[in-house]
């Protein structure tokens, strides 16, 4: 991967991150809200929406800049040659790049997140104090409480997300003869989270509610099929796919412009 490559994968991913995360915030505290524990009204309701958005502000530009350097340079070592660099291997080659992009990424991002869903929790208090408090109660290593979970979830949406998405991509650009312009990237972006989305809510529901969990119980130890037979027995399958609509439409939303402005900022660097 050239120099000027790298650093246009860095600045368009990180300025994506940006963009998503900050403009539909909102929806992630609802979702957020309708996952965890307490319930959507004791965990806040509709006040206080933008709790907990200086935490997104700090990881969104870094962990997207690290997830997107990690699945160009990934996708273009694996497409260099050998078996992977057929044109039939790509979904193969898209989804090996985007599971160690997640991967890489969630290095940074979960520490955020971690802050971020306990604000969004708890809106009374501050993004600082719930930084302190974390630190405090379990040190740096509760900032990572839920990085399995979060590794877990993220890796099959990417499985799903971004092979869809490449595959929507070439799809579209044959059947119209020249190279999609950056809106219909974004339109195949929206639709491919749409769908991850969907799949993957319960593995959501399952890292919501390790993270907001309080330190010592059985919840905060991370084991995930338990947590979701815990949730599954106390709320069903409506409890398993909690938040799934806000999650949707954040996600396919969040699609249509990280992708999009990513597609756009990276064509605009090179």
């Amino acid at each position: 991967m050239q120099r000027r490559e790298f650093v246009a994968s860095l600045v368009a991913g990180g300025c994506a991150g940006m963009c998503v995360d900050l403009t539909l915030f909102p929806l992630d505290t609802i979702k957020t809200r309708l996952q965890s524990q307490q319930g959507f009204y004791k965990a806040g309701g509709f006040r206080g929406i933008y709790a907990g958005v200086p935490s997104a502000a700090v990881g969104s530009f870094p962990s997207a800049a690290a997830f997107f350097v990690t699945y160009e340079c990934t996708k273009s070592l694996l497409g260099a040659g050998g078996a992977l660099s057929a044109p039939h291997a790509a979904p193969v080659t898209h989804m090996l790049a985007a599971s160690l992009g997640e991967i890489v990424a969630c290095l940074i991002r979960v520490p955020t997140e971690v802050v971020k869903q306990r604000t969004q929790a708890s809106p009374s208090s501050t993004t600082y104090h719930m930084l302190l408090a974390a630190l405090r109660e379990e040190g740096i290593r509760g900032l990572y409480r839920g990085f399995g979970s979060t590794v877990f979830r993220e890796i099959p949406f990417s499985l799903v997300q971004f092979p869809l998405w490449e595959y929507l991509k070439s799809l579209w650009s044959w059947r119209q003869g020249h190279t999609l312009y950056s809106w219909q990237a974004a339109v195949c972006g929206a639709f491919a989270g749409a769908v991850a989305a969907f799949v993957t809510t319960p593995l959501d529901v399952a890292k919501t509610r390790i993270m907001l969990a309080k330190a010592g119980t059985t919840t905060a130890s991370g084991n995930i099929p338990l947590v979701l037979y815990d949730v599954w027995k106390s709320r069903g399958l409506t409890g398993m796919f909690a938040g799934s609509i806000p999650r949707m439409t954040f996600i396919s939303m969040g699609g249509f412009i990280f992708l999009g402005a990513y597609e756009k900022v990276r064509r605009t660097l090179l």
